[in-house]
């Protein structure tokens, strides 16, 4: 998908190891071993990439790691494109069909930023007709690959369209986060 939008392969990779990890740090050779690119492609980009200040370089003793810039001025946008192709966002979104009539699926952007969450919020939201075991088998899978827990709330149109009207503290306090559409729109969900 992406690959078709930014000419440079490994560039697109670098971005993906990055922002699917926001909190890492990486070194020249474990990004080279990570996304299995040759040396000098990764080394230029990378150089490319602090230029630009999208990523910061540090030395220490001999070797050089690389971090996101969380201050530069374009990494929300890069976490909201590139959340959309870590393992769940597109597990979920390869299996459309099979989670019934998806009005929208809309992920917190903590989950992107890998923070944690209280008991009572959720990571997910679904609205329509969702089939909730095809839901629960994909987010089980990668949460035993992940070793965390994906909190997640299923919602047919009408129980939502009834809970906002009603101003539903859990549902509001969800949709006034920042947040990141998967499916649908984000003007349609907060009429």
């Amino acid at each position: 998908m992406l690959r078709h939008i930014i000419p440079s392969r490994t560039r697109v990779k670098i971005f993906e190891l990055f922002y699917h990890h926001p909190h890492d740090q990486y070194y020249l050779r474990k990004i080279v071993r990570d996304i299995n690119e040759e040396v000098n492609a990764v080394k230029r980009e990378l150089d490319i990439l602090e230029k630009e200040k999208i990523l910061l370089k540090e030395r220490r003793l001999n070797k050089v790691f690389y971090t996101l810039n969380k201050q530069y001025i374009l990494y929300d946008e890069f976490l909201r494109i590139f959340s959309k192709t870590d393992e769940l966002p597109k597990t979920l979104l390869s299996n459309l069909p099979k989670l019934g009539k998806v009005k929208f699926i809309v992920m917190s952007s903590k989950f992107a930023k890998k923070q944690p969450i209280k008991d009572d919020d959720v990571y997910f939201l679904f609205v329509g007709t969702i089939v909730v075991p095809e839901v629960a088998s994909i987010i089980g899978t990668i949460e035993k690959q992940l070793d965390i827990v994906i909190n997640f709330t299923v919602m047919s149109e009408d129980e939502f369209v009834f809970r906002k009207k009603n101003n539903d503290p859990f549902l509001w306090k969800f949709l006034r986060q920042p947040k990141i559409m998967l499916v649908g729109q984000e003007e349609d969900l907060q009429k």
